[in-house]
């Protein structure tokens, strides 16, 4: 069991770990988690997923599985409580690494072993946050900020979608309420946001994502002005008591923008702002939440507010930027619900550094914030940098996950400069 003084200095406490990481999913998102795990204890995690994916191929921190089937739950099910039942003498930490996953593991948590441990809230409180519509009506009440909204329950025509009708003009954003249910009805261009520059552009893609059969509202939503480096993230800690633990604030300089993966930051600087987490950390509290939470964020410049957009129920994508600013996540959840460990008052990150999961050289090409890529430089300099592949545990004498992270890195250029974005 790690020592308390190795807790509050944020060491290694490798030498005593003994449970084991059960990760659902195989993505970077599981690298990460994997890696700050291995980090804070020397652990290799388990991984299951459906395919075998890139990010944690020939990786010797974490061992995967895979099953096609492990999106139905019955199946997630039995997958977790067999692997549990082989090592019944020891707690399995079972940590979701997708919004589907995590999902899936606040219907599954009361019908797993005995010794599985999750970090999940209750189906009920999912069900009102993973609905944007609903969430945005909790924001409402709280007096967070959030863009304006109209909610479409189905196709409607160009007449019904004029700036007079949605109250805010165009061009406007439009994306599903439920994320998790609209990828499940795949159709040929389908993205995870959408751009409309007019009422008949709306109206077309209403058309396309209700046609596909897509059973929840669709949100058309007022266009915050600004680039990728106007966007912000936050990701915090929830206890087992519901207490908020750990914020970390992130400026985003860059984002992703192929059609699948758009808006997964890229490159972040961690930085403060203290009100905005102090009116998050309360609704998370008052509303009882616990696990992980990440907020997509945006600053705007009309009216000088922060205006949320969304909050993911499980670590962020690019979580590894909280475990590089001196934050390690595996430490929050081990240390809570494996341990059982007060973890004291919550801590609200201030240190400055730069994480990024794609080149230096796209970062400075693309980045439009001047004043981003000149502290970004600073931080490389001063060595307050992380790429969450570049592992060198993970790197050394393994010659072909090196490879891979190589090629990963430098398809990146090629992506950026295939991008509608920034042809």
């Amino acid at each position: 069991m790690a020592s308390d003084e190795a807790l509050k200095a944020g060491g290694d406490t490798s030498e005593k770990a003994d449970f084991i990481p059960v990760l659902i999913g195989a993505d970077m998102n599981c690298y990460s988690v994997a890696r700050a795990l291995h980090e804070q204890y020397g652990v290799v995690s388990h991984a299951f997923g459906r395919f075998a994916a890139g990010d944690t191929k020939y990786s010797n921190i974490v061992k995967c599985s895979y099953d096609p089937d492990l999106a139905d739950p019955a199946v997630m099910l039995e997958t977790i409580n067999a692997f549990a039942a082989e090592h019944a003498d020891t707690p399995c930490l079972v940590w979701g690494c997708t919004d589907g996953y995590a999902a899936t593991l606040m219907e599954l948590q009361d019908r797993l072993r005995e010794n599985c441990v999750t970090l999940y809230i209750r189906p009920e409180l999912r069900d009102q946050l993973l609905s944007k519509a609903s969430f945005y009506q909790m924001c409402e009440r709280y007096g967070i900020p959030y863009p304006a909204t109209f909610y479409a329950d189905g196709p409607l025509p160009p007449e019904e979608l004029t700036e007079e009708a949605l109250g805010f003009p165009y061009p406007i954003i439009v994306k599903p309420s439920r994320s998790d249910t609209y990828w499940e009805h795949p159709f040929e261009g389908m993205k995870k946001v959408y751009t409309a520059d007019a009422p008949a552009d709306a109206a077309r893609i209403l058309d396309q994502i209700f046609g596909a059969g897509y059973p929840d509202q669709v949100l058309l939503q007022d266009m915050v002005p600004g680039d990728d480096s106007n966007m912000r993230v936050l990701t915090a800690y929830s206890d087992r008591n519901n207490e908020v633990k750990m914020m970390c604030f992130g400026h985003v300089g860059l984002e992703e923008h192929t059609p699948t993966a758009l808006g997964n930051p890229c490159a972040i600087i961690t930085e403060s702002n203290e009100p905005l987490q102090a009116s998050i950390k309360a609704w998370l509290e008052e509303i009882g939440f616990t696990g992980f939470s990440n907020f997509d964020i945006k600053y705007d410049p009309r009216d000088g507010s922060y205006k949320v957009f969304e909050v993911n129920l499980r670590q962020g994508r690019s979580n590894y930027y909280v475990t590089g600013s001196g934050n390690n996540i595996a430490r929050y959840v081990v240390e809570d619900r494996i341990y059982e460990r007060d973890l004291g008052p919550c801590h609200m990150n201030q240190n400055e550094h730069f994480w990024h999961s794609v080149p230096l050289g796209v970062v400075y090409r693309y980045v439009k914030d001047d004043a981003f890529i000149a502290r970004a430089r600073e931080l490389v300099r001063a060595g307050d940098e992380s790429v969450t592949f570049r592992y060198a545990p993970d790197l050394a004498g393994n010659p072909l996950r090196w490879l891979y992270v190589k090629v990963h890195m430098h398809r990146y250029y090629k992506k950026f400069a295939n991008s509608e974005k920034f042809r």
